[in-house]
């Protein structure tokens, strides 16, 4: 069985470290008025981008955790 370190902890890396820069990227999107919220389709680009994120880290998760227990 695969050890802490050597599954959970390039995750926790990948999502944490990477969400940082995503994060701050988002955030300064925002405050630098690049996205106009009353447009649709920045609305929709500003949906894309967060749900993207979060699926791939739930899948990622999942198939981790697929890999270790099935």
């Amino acid at each position: 069985m695969p050890t802490f370190s050597e599954t959970w902890l390039p995750y926790i890396y990948l999502y944490g470290v990477g969400g940082i820069f995503f994060f701050v990227g988002m955030h300064l999107v925002k405050k630098t008025k690049a996205l106009n919220k009353k447009k649709k389709q920045h609305r929709f680009w500003l949906r894309a981008l967060y749900g993207g994120f979060f699926f791939f880290m739930f899948l990622h998760a999942f198939l981790i955790i697929a890999a270790l227990y099935f």
